[in-house]
């Protein structure tokens, strides 16, 4: 059994409860790391050494460049200990080792991009309409950065908050998931062999109500950046709220994916597996509803299914391994619910539709992959996030019905087209209210996309050079050189 402290100050510490709590392996269903249970007082101590680092510490008066520096140096220490943060957080999360590795390999990535803008914000000199005054632009941090991370990709979430907070040169307080908070406390260590100043960064453990409050609270906090579900994000903006904090929200999904009958259907099919089952559907971009032209649905859904129902489950931790555990519990159950209601709703169950009982999944918490047929949109199944290897398959008739059922929803995460035709390709983008939208391909990532939802998705964007915007301030200056003294009472 591993047992982890908490990180706060470049240094390693018990909670002030003293309690921890187990972390559980969704392979084999066992506790595998004690994680330190986190109150308000342990989050006091991780914002004042955050807020000092900025406003009194080495941290605010270092130059952009260096800045610059020590990010590449965390890159290149990822590198070196990529394969233990992936082993790490696969036996957290119950992820394919395969993209584990993948996502982690491409973290230095992320601090590489930022680390070469840190020395790229620039104010600018305003030619104002006063003859007697200079004026200018300074951007400045915002200043401590709460950031909370969810279960299914802790790293990669937080990579994409923390890469640009730094290069802005704000400073960090994390809250991983109570699920799985071991990847990054054995991420902080880098941190600090890395030779970032103490306080930079920092790493609190807990549940919402002892952690999440208090931290999206606390008064100190400048800028909160959140990606999880729907329900903790609208407590979190009420939090914020009280004091005007700056808010990145990246909340749930429904995405569509739309299957035009000109479409490459392998490609198609390929795509739509990845869309659902890849990750064990538990992402927030899953293309959870796929739109199928009524002309090819029949040859589309045998295809699918025929390709679904191979699928190899088991160990996360096996190469060979194409869909793991999930990740938790109390979502094991949540899927299973939601499975039980697409079959009252009379959704037709033509794959899947309960547990995996298989030798190669043991213990582990383990779904089939489930395709329900003939789903209305106006279903459950088709309306709310199951975050789970489930799929709904829905079919349209005319373009336009395909762009009005993919926008009858609630979220506005992502979308995804498959034609070979350049009119649907270009059409479609602008018909679609998603922010992100993939054409002929799925699940595509980059430092230099910007990435975000629209409605109950959320907003603000991470990635890409939009990001450091969002960790940003603008000041403007005035510069007076004008020798006469003007009335007090008057506007100048």
């Amino acid at each position: 059994m591993e047992k982890y402290q908490i990180f706060i100050g470049n240094e390693w510490r018990d909670s002030a409860t003293k309690e921890t709590f187990e972390s559980y392996n969704p392979y084999s269903g066992e506790p595998w790391a004690k994680i330190p249970k986190c109150d308000a007082r342990d989050v006091d101590a991780a914002v004042d050494a955050a807020h000092d680092a900025l406003y009194s510490g080495p941290w605010g008066q270092m130059p952009p460049t260096q800045r610059g520096a020590l990010m590449r140096k965390l890159a290149e220490l990822i590198q070196r200990d990529a394969d233990k943060l992936a082993t790490v957080e696969v036996r957290d999360n119950g992820k394919l080792l395969a993209e584990v590795r993948g996502q982690v390999s491409f973290l230095p990535q992320w601090l590489y991009f930022y680390a070469g803008l840190a020395d790229k914000v620039t104010g600018s000199v305003v030619p104002i309409d006063r003859p007697d005054m200079f004026t200018y632009t300074l951007r400045e941090p915002v200043g401590v950065v709460a950031a909370i991370v969810p279960w299914n990709s802790p790293l990669m979430l937080m990579m994409w908050k923390l890469a640009p907070a730094l290069a802005a040169g704000c400073t960090f307080v994390l809250k991983p998931s109570e699920y799985t908070s071991a990847s990054a406390l054995q991420f902080a260590a880098l941190v600090r062999e890395a030779g970032f100043p103490e306080g930079v960064f920092n790493v609190v453990t807990g549940f919402g109500k002892e952690v999440g409050d208090p931290l999206t609270s606390h008064p100190k906090v400048a800028k909160v950046a959140f990606t999880g579900g729907e329900g903790a994000g609208r407590k979190i903006m009420e939090n914020a709220s009280a004091d005007f904090k700056r808010l990145t929200l990246e909340l749930g999904g429904k995405s569509a994916q739309i299957v035009f009958p000109d479409a490459d259907l392998a490609a198609a099919v390929s795509g739509g597996i990845a869309g659902i089952f890849a990750a064990t559907g538990q992402t927030c971009i899953a293309g959870s509803r796929l739109l199928v032209h009524e002309g090819i649905y029949d040859a589309y859904l045998e295809r699918f299914v025929t390709s679904a129902r191979t699928a190899q489950m088991g160990d996360p931790m096996e190469l060979t391994t194409q869909v793991g555990p999930v990740t938790t519990q109390p979502q094991f159950d949540r899927i299973l619910s939601y499975i039980d209601i697409a079959k009252e709703e009379g959704a037709r169950c033509a794959l899947g539709g309960g547990p995996a009982v298989r030798p190669e999944c043991g213990n582990g918490w383990f779904i089939e992959p489930t395709v329900f047929a003939d789903v209305r949109n106006d279903m459950r199944i088709a309306q709310e996030e199951v975050f789970g290897p489930v799929v709904s398959v829905i079919p349209f008739s005319e373009d336009e019905e395909a762009y009005a059922i993919a926008n009858d929803t609630e979220y506005g995460l992502a979308a995804g087209v498959w034609t070979s035709s350049i009119k649907r390709a270009t059409v479609a983008p602008r018909r679609l209210r998603a922010g992100t939208v993939w054409v002929n391909t799925y699940r595509a990532a980059s430092v230099m996309m910007p990435f975000g939802g629209v409605k109950k998705s959320g907003f603000g964007r991470e990635n890409g050079i939009e990001a450091i915007e969002q960790y940003l301030e603008t000041k403007s200056v005035w510069l007076s050189y004008e020798a006469e003294t003007k009335n007090p009472f008057v506007m100048q």
